[in-house]
């Protein structure tokens, strides 16, 4: 999954069908701008009809448009091996941090200075 930290939330009304604010919130999430349009259209339907559209509203009014010419400055999506290897990796890292403090914990060392500790 890419960073969210480093992207920056745009109406995109290039792309868009009314102000562009679903399509910003496609390109964010890397999501199909359908999809986004059926979830709000769906949301409209099922009971959420004020809080849709006082929320596209607002974000109409509170999101910057996309520049014409802004490049993505995103950095490429990672494919699945390499976020799977980055993550063996974490969590061999995290494995062997736990085996030490296990150690250290059943150690005499460590007996002996808690019992120092507690006098």
């Amino acid at each position: 999954m890419a960073a969210f930290h480093k992207r920056k939330l745009w109406r995109n009304p290039q792309q868009g069908m009314i102000k562009g604010v679903c399509a910003g919130i496609a390109e964010y999430l890397d999501v199909p701008v359908k999809l986004v349009r059926a979830i709000t259209v769906l949301s409209l339907f099922f009971g959420l009809f004020f809080f849709v559209v006082v929320a596209y509203i607002a974000l109409t009014f509170a999101l910057d448009p996309r520049p014409e010419g802004l490049q993505d400055e995103q950095e490429p999506v990672p494919d699945n091996h390499h976020l799977l290897a980055q993550a063996d990796q974490l969590l061999g890292e995290s494995e062997r941090r736990l085996q030490a403090m296990e150690r250290y914990i059943t150690s005499d060392s460590f007996t002996l200075r808690s019992r120092f500790r507690q006098l």
